[in-house]
């Protein structure tokens, strides 16, 4: 049986997130870059590059992807195991690589790159091993870290993207809507963070019917649980005056989205209200500050300014927001946009980015827990436009 390293199995019609013409400019964009950094091929092998330049977000399972760019091709390399899917949902040409033998992954990428080249990588992505099986196989000329280079060009978004995210917040808010009619004293956390995932969900396939459905989730805390926005959901029972976090996360062709809100369940204790109308009133700030002229850490350090005259600076856990686009909470990151002291990037117009202040107060001091408002910005022109539209607050969310 003749058993090959690799090969092309196509079959069915390509469904992508955009027009073809979308992934073209992002591909006309990153060429000019590796023609200035004097690269010949470009191999990318995390999934929020190779769905950025492909639209293909794939499943690893422990196997190596990647998207090849040269200056006339853009391919994808997937495994077997996945038949034609990829292809269907990669802009341009795609490979298969067999596992009768190993490393034939390298064996398809040579096939594209051929050898001798200078090869643009991502340095934060590319393991140790893997980085020694590319030198093998390529034998580059040199390579370039192209890391940073696509996280700059990934921070400002498309009309196309912001419209996929404009709909994405939109769907994080039904999963609100969902979950605060789901909060009753003695319901499980488990049981209201599903309703909201499903109302996600259902909407996700109603606007749209073409896409893959995969990775929306919901975080929603209780109680102590809610100390850190990444706590995962539990089985424990609400109980009337317990503080709330709610955490949308709907997922369209791996574009990530948010909705995070405090709520309480029934009633909210003085301690606890002058808390949250503190940390509401620092994310209204927050948000009047985003827009364009303003570096990250200037409002950083205003927000920062805010809550140190209250005395609550010390409570502050994490950066107060984070860009938008391909990422989730197992892949991708544009670091070089978060509101941080050690971020000065400033913002442009097409850039979104979330502002989302957070207190935790510990267990056992009045109004202990954490408090958290999140909103999705794009920044305009002259400001920004605020894509979320659930209400934050108390007048809203003292529910059940």
């Amino acid at each position: 049986m003749d058993r090959p390293e690799y090969y092309r199995f196509h079959q069915g019609e390509k469904t992508l997130p955009f027009a073809a013409s979308e992934y073209e400019n992002r591909l006309t964009r990153l060429r000019a870059d590796m023609q200035a950094a004097g690269v010949d091929a470009c191999v990318f092998t995390s999934m929020h590059n190779v769905a950025y330049y492909s639209g293909f977000l794939y499943c690893a399972f422990g196997r190596p992807y990647a998207v090849v760019v040269t200056p006339t091709e853009d391919v994808t390399i997937s495994a077997g195991i996945d038949a034609a899917q990829p292809w269907r949902r990669s802009h341009g040409d795609n490979i298969t690589y067999t596992d009768w033998q190993r490393n034939n992954y390298w064996r398809a990428i040579l096939s594209v790159t051929g050898a001798g080249k200078t090869i643009g990588f991502e340095g934060d992505h590319l393991t140790l091993a893997q980085r020694d099986l590319m030198d093998s196989f390529l034998s580059p000329k040199s390579t370039v870290d192209m890391a940073a280079t696509t996280m700059r060009q990934r921070m400002h978004k498309s009309a196309a993207e912001i419209d996929l995210i404009r709909a994405c917040a939109g769907v994080a808010d039904v999963g609100g809507y969902a979950i605060k009619d789901a909060v009753k004293a003695g319901t499980r956390e488990i049981d209201v963070a599903m309703a909201g995932r499903d109302a996600m969900e259902l909407e996700i396939a109603r606007l749209f019917p073409d896409a893959e459905y995969r990775d929306t989730w919901v975080w929603f805390q209780s109680g102590i649980n809610t100390d850190g926005a990444h706590n995962p959901v539990t089985s424990r029972k609400l109980q009337s005056g317990d503080i709330l976090s709610l955490n949308t996360f709907p997922m369209i062709s791996g574009y990530y989205t948010a909705l995070e809100r405090t709520m309480f369940v029934e009633t909210v204790d003085d301690a606890s209200l002058k808390v949250w109308e503190a940390n509401v009133a620092a994310h209204e700030l927050g948000i009047s500050l985003l827009k364009p002229g303003a570096s990250c850490a200037e409002v950083t350090h205003q927000i920062n300014a805010f809550f140190a005259e209250r005395d609550l600076l010390q409570y502050r856990t994490f950066g107060y927001g984070h860009s938008f686009g391909i990422l989730s909470h197992y892949y991708g990151r544009e670091a070089g946009l978060e509101l941080r002291e050690d971020i000065d990037t400033v913002l442009e117009p097409g850039m979104v980015i979330s502002m989302e202040p957070m207190l935790t107060i510990p267990e056992g001091t009045p109004g202990a827990g954490g408090y958290r408002e999140h909103d999705i910005l794009v920044i305009t022109e002259d400001g920004n436009d605020n894509i979320t539209g659930y209400p934050y607050g108390p007048g809203f969310n003292v529910v059940g």
